[in-house]
């Protein structure tokens, strides 16, 4: 039972990552046929993400009240609705209709099954989860250039994946006794949680909070920038650049694979510890001005270095402050994570405006700093009463 229930899980990590890089790959598609600014794609990302803020905050009482599988199966069922809607959506206002369920279905997803993961599983699972989430970012777009390859629109794209959210939230729906049987003796969960407010109050919850934000702040300029970066200020081609800022998210997809095999056994800081010295090396060889090489393997490398410090970050969050505040906490952190993601790419871009492109690096390596000194802060006092590090296989 336990076994089949995890492969659910990770079936709806799968189906979280798919539409989040669709619009990229749609865009270039949609916005003539919409007769819109190029810009417009921002707007429909920031009410996505307003929407998963809103849900990642509303996610504690949403699984107290309704448990992790119903509010995952309706969740995946209202994003798929949104896509099936895109779909059919005649015009910009009634996609920005659509982006709003979309987002609070992404929200509560995200928040319910990482909580579940952090507290019922070893680390490696959480490690392999974001990985499998990086499969279905990687696959969208794939399926979306193969209906406009062949001459379909991109409603066609959206539609796909519409159909393959469906079919998952029938397996969902199906697989709710499974989530009932899965420790249903864990008594823990059920104690009364603490208030937003008096848990901010508790001792590093604010600093591993931030961390979430620079984290995706970090991780999202990075992808954003990056071919920018590569071709305006280290004068490399367009396409080179394009194929290693890709590998960027790669990097994170393979990384997280690899991590899944030594998460337990180092465990999270360390994990950690050796995702910030990753980036860190990844961002010297983007700063050093010798040739091509650097820069593009430097890359690749932040991307692995950014693999393990998400999922292990989640997966420690009941070890270091219990049990009671993780379900509260760690929607939180999913908040202040989508905060970063929207915010910070066009901040970097206001400041590249002034500064230069040439900036890049150093705003990355403001965001490592700060999540290094508050990681070392965080993990420097964890309260041992939460689940154990290696709590199930």
């Amino acid at each position: 039972m336990f076994s089949l229930l995890l492969v659910v899980i990770y079936l709806s990590f799968i189906s979280l990552g798919l539409p989040d890089s669709l619009l990229g790959a749609a865009w270039p598609s949609m916005q003539p046929q919409l007769g819109v600014p190029l810009s417009y794609a921002g707007y429909l990302s920031m009410i996505i993400s307003c929407g998963t803020v809103v849900s990642s905050l509303l996610s504690d009482r949403l699984l107290r009240r309704f448990g992790t599988g119903l509010v995952v199966s309706c969740s995946v069922l209202m994003t798929a609705a949104a896509l099936l809607g895109y779909s059919l959506a005649p015009s910009y206002a009634v996609l920005c209709v659509f982006a709003i369920p979309y987002g609070l279905g992404a929200g509560a997803v995200d928040a319910a099954l990482n909580h579940y993961v952090a507290v019922h599983y070893a680390a490696r699972h959480m490690s392999w989860l974001h990985c499998f989430w990086g499969i279905g970012c990687a696959v969208s777009p794939y399926i979306m250039s193969f209906y406009l390859a062949r001459g379909t629109d991109w409603q066609g794209g959206y539609r796909a994946i519409s159909v393959l959210q469906i079919i998952l939230t029938a397996v969902l729906f199906c697989s709710l006794p499974l989530w009932k049987r899965s420790h249903a003796d864990d008594d823990e969960s059920a104690e009364a949680p603490l208030p937003m407010r008096k848990l901010l109050r508790q001792r590093g919850v604010l600093p591993v909070l931030v961390t979430f934000f620079s984290y995706c702040a970090l991780e999202s300029t990075a992808g954003l920038w990056a071919s920018s970066y590569l071709v305006q200020v280290r004068g490399i081609g367009t396409e080179t650049a394009a194929r290693f800022a890709s590998l960027f998210y790669i990097g994170i997809t393979a990384g997280r694979f690899l991590s899944g095999f030594v998460a337990d056994r180092l465990g999270d800081h360390k994990m950690i510890r050796l995702g910030l010295c990753g980036i860190a090396a990844g961002t010297v060889m983007v700063l050093l001005p010798f040739g091509d090489l650097f820069p593009l393997c430097g890359l690749v490398v932040i991307g692995f270095g950014c693999a393990p410090v998400y999922p292990c970050q989640i997966h420690a969050t009941p070890l270091i402050f219990g049990k009671r505040s993780a379900q509260s906490l760690i929607g939180m952190q999913m908040a202040f994570a989508y905060i970063g993601t929207t915010l910070m790419p066009p901040l970097f871009g206001i400041i590249s405006d002034h500064a230069g492109l040439g900036a890049f690096p150093l705003f990355l390596l403001f965001f490592l700093i700060v999540m290094t000194l508050l990681t070392e802060q965080v993990h420097g006092f964890p309260c041992r009463r939460g689940v154990d590090r290696n709590a199930d296989s």
